[in-house]
């Protein structure tokens, strides 16, 4: 089974203008969307396009998490969310005006948790975008640590610093854009 995991998962209210935004005055919008995601959660929405079953991994809190789960589960993504009992499944805000904005929330506060204890021999393990602060910077490491020997071949989609900090664990994959490609070797890349 393929299994992605979304740390922080979100719900993007996508508010569009028709004319630049105004800081300080009252914007009318032209018109507004909710899309569900996070970035293991578009690998999961992609992989069902392309006729792949896999299970979306993370954690979720409050009436917004119920909302991501219901969403998700309408769009026919498999899901085996961690409920947490405090917080709420962040919202972040995409202000399309020409230029987009954007203003991200914080999500709930995750603790440390087992959540890929049951994984196993030939199953895939994809890690995708950042780890929330709340959480060491050394998780997508100590996941694969704990991995290893196992079987499970693991993908890696994240920047600079968590995706080097993982090769010594030999990934499967991984997928640096070509943006943190190029922090990566420290040069400009075209």
């Amino acid at each position: 089974m393929i299994y992605t995991v979304t740390f922080n998962p979100a719900i993007d209210y996508v508010v569009r203008l028709d004319a630049p935004l105004e800081v300080g005055a009252v914007n009318r919008a032209q018109g507004e969307d909710c899309v569900l995601g996070g970035k293991g959660i578009n690998v999961s929405g992609v992989l069902a396009q392309l006729g792949v079953e896999s299970v979306a991994l993370g954690f979720i809190a409050g009436e917004t998490g119920a909302w991501l789960e219901r969403g998700l589960a309408a769009q026919g993504l498999h899901t085996d969310f961690i409920h947490l009992q405090e917080g709420m499944t962040r919202i972040n805000v995409k202000i399309k005006a020409g230029q987009e904005t954007e203003l991200n929330g914080a999500g709930p506060n995750i603790p440390e948790a087992a959540m890929l204890d049951a994984l196993q021999k030939d199953d895939v393990l994809i890690l995708a975008g950042s780890i929330p602060a709340c959480l060491p910077q050394t998780t997508y490491e100590r996941l694969l640590a704990r991995l290893q020997g196992r079987g499970v071949r693991a993908v890696v989609d994240a920047t600079q610093n968590l995706l080097l900090k993982v090769l010594p664990y030999e990934p499967f994959l991984v997928k640096p854009n070509n943006h943190e490609l190029a922090e990566i070797v420290g040069r400009e890349l075209t």
